[in-house]
């Protein structure tokens, strides 16, 4: 099968979604008919010939507004027209030239950057993308790498690291912190939420129990018309079952039916089973979560820079 050649890193005969280049010359091959292809026509159908799962066919980019494979096999007809391989008869259409026919013709095996740099047109294009050598490069002016990255891809990859890093020094910093300010984070990040009314009632609900492994209640919505129940542990240690087995029997001796337990360390895989299978519900907030929850929610971080992607409305530009 002509796909499974084009995929040689699949594993186990499928693989992830696939990179740009790698949808470059399915994308070609499909339109190699000479009819009208609406692009988002072809993102279905390279879906299906990829084998996408139905997860992977969601996955959005972290800005959350498009999906990955959307963007890449877009990137791809970006670049196939850039190197007069594709055109464009219209908005959202797709129709192969006969420079693409004569390279079908070749019987490539892969479409990458490098094979399309056999065009001037594809390669003036990338040098108006690529910033001059005295001028340092930027999210605006970047180049796509030669490797599999888009932009978008590339910029995907910054951020995950930026936050990882980020959550790494949250729990370095919570870490360094007394016992009463991990109780005021945790206050924090549930008004955040939306939990606990306002910031004053939250903090008057944490810490007045103390009795029974309870830390604190604190409302459910603003109304107060149910309470949850919290266990806040800044550990080090793993959090094991005995410990989830005293709090719900707790939360059974004041007859709660949902508690949050939140720790800076992690639980063991006997207290994760425990709280899946009693019938009170308890949530588990392990230090892992904890630090992507206070960054979601803006708890002990602050923005630094905000970038927007943009694209061209091409409904302005519509005469019809």
């Amino acid at each position: 099968m002509q796909l499974q050649r084009v995929l040689g890193g699949a594993i186990g005969g499928r693989m992830a979604i696939p990179d740009y280049q790698t949808v470059m010359l399915p994308l070609l091959r499909l339109a190699a008919d000479g009819q009208d292809h609406r692009s988002r026509d072809a993102v279905e159908t390279l879906a299906g010939e990829f084998e996408l799962t139905a997860e992977e066919r969601t996955e959005l980019l972290p800005s959350g507004k498009q999906p990955v494979f959307n963007n890449r096999v877009g990137w791809a007809n970006t670049y196939l027209k850039a190197a007069g391989l594709l055109e464009a008869p219209r908005r959202g259409v797709l129709r192969i030239t006969q420079r693409g026919r004569d390279l079908l013709e070749e019987e490539i095996g892969r479409i990458d950057v490098s094979l399309l740099e056999r065009y001037p047109e594809f390669v003036e294009f990338r040098g108006k993308r690529r910033p001059k050598s005295s001028e340092p490069a930027d999210a605006e002016t970047m180049d796509v790498p030669s490797s599999s990255q888009t932009p978008e891809d590339a910029l995907s990859n910054a951020y995950r690291s930026l936050r990882a890093e980020l959550e790494s020094e949250l729990l370095e910093e919570i870490g360094r912190a007394s016992a009463a300010f991990f109780e005021q984070l945790v206050v924090d990040l549930l008004v955040s939420m939306g939990y606990g009314g306002s910031r004053q009632d939250a903090g008057r609900a944490i810490g007045r129990s103390g009795d029974g492994g309870i830390d604190g209640i604190i409302d459910e919505d603003r109304l107060g018309l149910d309470v949850i129940y919290l266990q806040a542990k800044r550990w080090e240690s793993t959090v094991g079952r005995p410990e989830i087995q005293k709090f719900a029997g707790a939360l059974q001796g004041h007859r709660a039916r949902k508690g949050v337990f939140i720790t800076t360390s992690s639980f063991s895989r006997e207290a994760l089973e425990y709280a899946g299978v009693i019938d009170t519900r308890i949530i588990l907030i392990d230090g892992a979560r904890l630090a992507k929850l206070m960054v979601d929610h803006g708890v002990g971080v602050s923005t630094v820079g905000t970038y927007e992607i943009k694209r061209v409305d091409f409904d302005y530009f519509s005469e019809e």
